[in-house]
């Protein structure tokens, strides 16, 4: 490392692209390329996201790179008029822009390799970098990055395309940013919790809020609360021997709520219970309208305990598919817990499961009664000894369908892994 370069111990992640301003795309390099520099206990003090704008990317790189030790850019590096990252970087570092020939010739083989004789006039734009720059290698696809010392700060270059910047990010700059670290990482470890609220969560732990290393901060989202412990050290090891004894404090106290940690989810962790019990599941669902089947079969291995699922929309097909008694839908409607009941055992019945979960209710924003307003939802769980139901009241959500489901399909996911905790 040269006297004139800086060791690398703060970060800020700009994220190029009018279309992230604008809601039409959700940007996720940030987010990955936060969670590797913290495993190179490298400080992200802020994102930005910037539009396609040459006096505002310019700024933003100045800016940035006056603040942090190391600058990550993705998108703006495609062919197009209104990709302006390198046009804004040479700026920002006044340097000339240049054709760089390996950039010229790595655009004509990517072209090559799927039949063009030559790339488009417009492709050529990607070979030109600001003059000095180290170029980073793209396997993947045309747009190559380039690395430029700005008064110190490294500033490193990618494609907006998550594939392709994931790998140069591996391959190419981690090194550099391993060479040029003061070492150590940050660590995190997050705790799930489901039925408590954050405010009653956080309570129940705020003198360990207030702590600064490690940090323990609480996230809430769609009725699941999560707790996230952050540690700083030299080492993996010597983090988690700092996050070990505040983790024990937590599950001291919440050991009620909790369900699992860090990639954890509700259904992964039902779905390994069922596993190690060898036991079988049959869903039907009626407003979560067939939610909770693809959160289920969206964790690898779930065939072998998830065999069938209902989506029961319409009384007829409740009494049709699942045998609920008409004179139950008559009498009580298909919101209510005999209807709830009747479908769980359905459910069970039907698929020859060991369990049956039902989930039935108003999810709005319309269709809600004085006597059964929007929210309200019924769970039903069958077993070897009957049924047990779950009544919720959502209304507080009465606006939002997609909350409504979420949250209903988190509590019927709870209330079987309550059941299994019990019933070991």
């Amino acid at each position: 490392m040269s006297k004139d370069q800086r060791t690398i111990e703060t970060a800020e992640i700009i994220a190029v692209g009018s279309e992230m301003l604008l809601g039409e795309l959700v940007d996720t390099n940030s987010a990955w390329l936060s969670r590797r520099l913290a495993a190179l206990g490298i400080s992200i003090y802020r994102h930005t996201t910037v539009g396609d704008n040459r006096e505002r990317i310019t700024a933003v790189l100045r800016e940035a790179a006056a603040r942090a030790d190391l600058v990550l850019t993705t998108g703006g590096l495609g062919p197009t008029s209104d990709d302006l990252t390198m046009e804004c970087l040479a700026r920002a570092a006044g340097r000339e822009l240049v054709e760089y020939p390996e950039a010229r010739e790595h655009i004509e083989r990517a072209f090559a390799r799927i039949g063009y004789t030559s790339p488009p006039r417009s492709n050529y734009k990607q070979a030109l970098f600001p003059e000095g720059s180290a170029l980073i290698r793209n396997p993947l696809g045309t747009a190559l990055g380039a690395m430029v010392e700005l008064d110190g700060t490294l500033v490193a270059t990618f494609p907006g395309v998550p594939a392709e910047m994931q790998i140069m990010f591996d391959e190419e700059v981690e090194p550099v940013i391993r060479a040029r670290s003061a070492g150590g990482v940050i660590l995190s470890r997050t705790l799930w919790f489901v039925g408590i609220g954050e405010s009653a969560l956080a309570e129940r732990v705020q003198d360990l809020l207030d702590m600064s290393d490690p940090t323990v901060a609480p996230l809430a989202g769609q009725g699941r609360v999560r707790l996230r412990i952050t540690a700083r050290a030299g080492t993996e090891e010597e983090a988690k021997e700092k996050i070990r004894p505040v983790e024990h404090e937590i599950l001291s106290r919440l050991r009620k709520y909790y369900f699992g940690a860090d990639d954890d989810t509700l259904e992964s962790v039902v779905g390994r219970m069922l596993q190690e019990r060898g036991a079988t599941l049959a869903l039907a669902e009626s407003c979560t309208g067939g939610l909770l089947a693809k959160r289920l079969t969206d964790v690898p291995g779930s065939s072998a305990y998830f065999r069938e699922g209902f989506v029961t929309y319409s009384n007829e097909s409740k009494e049709r598919l699942l045998g609920v008694p008409h004179e139950l839908l008559v009498q009580h409607g298909a919101v209510s817990e005999p209807v709830a009941r009747a479908m769980a055992g359905g459910a069970r019945e039907v698929a020859g499961t060991d369990y049956g979960l039902s989930v039935t209710g108003v999810a709005g924003p319309e269709g809600g009664t004085e006597e059964k307003p929007v929210g309200l939802v019924w769970i039903g769980l069958a077993h070897g000894e009957g049924v047990i139901t779950e009544r919720l009241d959502l209304s507080a959500w009465a606006r939002s369908r997609s909350a409504i489901r979420e949250r209903s399909a988190n509590r019927a996911f709870d209330l079987l892994r309550r059941y299994l905790s019990e019933h070991n």
